[in-house]
């Protein structure tokens, strides 16, 4: 049997992605009212691309036994991420213009919020014991 824990598994399991729900969801609503197109997409696209990332560093990271190698592949998970998204802020308001990277800040600071308000709300992943 399989060590992974499938999606279904987990009854609240997407509401854990309620985070890039909204984002993918609410992405034509917010273009239409003209708030600068490049800064969303690329705020969108950094935070889905890390959260999966760290999805699948956290999975990588539920295997091994050894606790330095969870710890260190959990602060790296933590670390890049800031440094991912900060860095795509950064260049898309270089690149565009002062809107667009406000408008990046604007979709990852409130996605993240969100997923810090639920994984607070919903507490720790429970993982089956084999």
């Amino acid at each position: 049997m399989s060590s992974s824990v499938s999606v279904t598994s987990e009854p609240l399991a997407a509401l854990r992605w309620i985070d890039v729900i909204l984002v993918v969801a609410i992405a034509p609503f917010v273009l239409l009212t003209g708030v600068p197109a490049l800064g969303y997409v690329v705020g969108a696209g950094a935070w889905i691309a890390t959260r999966l990332l760290a999805t699948l560093v956290e999975r990588r990271a539920a295997a091994p036994d050894n606790p330095k190698t969870v710890a260190g592949l959990m602060l790296f998970t933590g670390l890049g991420r800031a440094w991912l998204l900060g860095l795509s802020i950064l260049v898309v308001g270089l690149a565009g213009s002062r809107k667009d990277g406000l408008t990046a800040a604007i979709v990852v600071a409130a996605a993240f919020t969100l997923y810090l308000a639920l994984g607070i709300a919903m507490g720790p992943k429970r993982r089956k014991s084999s």
